[in-house]
């Protein structure tokens, strides 16, 4: 085997449906990954998140913020009970804002031009750190008029965004889009809508897929090298079934909210990904073996 991660078993965190992308980029640096879903997600209120949808298409919001791509699942797996599709749901007047580059992408497949993106600091600190102040002074629609922007997210959205616009002068009006829950969710809610943007990889099917209980097995025995979290929903699951996780298992963290809140919780970050993208966690991992290539060398190879 071959690669900067070459011999390195790799739990991420993330079911097979949403962990192709990731499993992929570490097992082509020559990882092993192994799937251990944590978390997973439901449909919101569909009445209220329908009633905000509804108003969106009116054309009474300025702004629309899609703050994670599970946030565009939901709205499409909405859209497409009611039979009509993302695009329609954002009229000409509204301006929609993103996390980052991979959302701007996978939003644009989906028919929706994101024109506000954090690129160095993709949270939402960073896209906070860009909007405008109210009355926008920069040409657009809502240029001293409207003032409300609508903002789906999950249940356990931090309130980052919404203080942050509203400290900016805006009206945010927060919609829960979906629930994260405990691995598995109830079937009959489970957000299950595919992204266009999303491309099933070769073989995605063929890596192992362990329950917690399994994986908190072959952490204790070491058979298990590195720990992936993509949430901090995914750290708060990590901290209650796997832990403690012995020195030599590295932990690299999707960004600083994700690593903020696994130190919270008493878990040691190798490593954090400076992109939240596959290729931005391989990159953090690989600097993290670099780093402990003295007492872990022997062990992974």
């Amino acid at each position: 085997m071959t690669g900067e991660l070459a011999g390195l078993r790799v739990a991420v965190t993330r079911s097979r449906d949403r962990a192709g992308a990731l499993a992929a980029a570490l097992a082509a640096a020559g990882a092993e990954p192994v799937l251990v879903p944590l978390i997973d997600f439901e449909v919101g209120d569909n009445h209220l998140l329908g009633a905000s949808l509804n108003r969106l298409r009116a054309g009474e919001y300025a702004w629309l913020v899609i703050s994670s791509i599970t946030t565009v699942r939901a709205l499409k797996q909405w859209c497409e009970a009611e039979g009509t599709v993302l695009a329609e749901l954002v009229p000409p007047g509204t301006r929609v804002a993103t996390i980052g580059p991979t959302s701007v992408a996978v939003l644009a497949a989906e028919g929706i031009h994101a024109e506000l993106a954090p690129v160095d600091v993709q949270s939402a600190a960073g896209l906070v750190a860009l909007w405008p102040g109210f009355p926008a002074d920069d040409g657009g629609p809502d240029r001293g008029g409207n003032a409300r922007v609508l903002l789906p997210q999950s249940n356990l959205a931090e309130p980052t965004l919404a203080d942050g616009l509203a400290a900016k002068g805006w009206t945010p009006e927060t919609v829960t889009a979906y629930r994260t829950v405990d691995y598995p969710a109830d079937p009959a809610f489970r957000l299950t809508a595919a992204l266009a943007h999303s491309r099933p990889e070769p073989g995605s099917g063929s890596y192992p897929l362990l329950t917690p209980a399994e994986a908190a097995g072959e952490v204790r025995a070491g058979a298990v090298n590195a720990v992936v979290l993509a949430s901090g929903s995914a750290a708060r699951r990590v901290a209650a079934t796997l832990s403690p996780l012995p020195e030599s298992c590295l932990v690299v963290a999707i960004g600083q909210p994700t690593r903020a809140e696994a130190e919270r919780l008493g878990l040691r970050i190798a490593a954090t990904a400076e992109h939240p993208t596959p290729a931005g966690i391989v990159a953090a991992l690989a600097a993290a073996v670099q780093q402990s290539a003295p007492s872990t060398t022997g062990e992974m190879k």
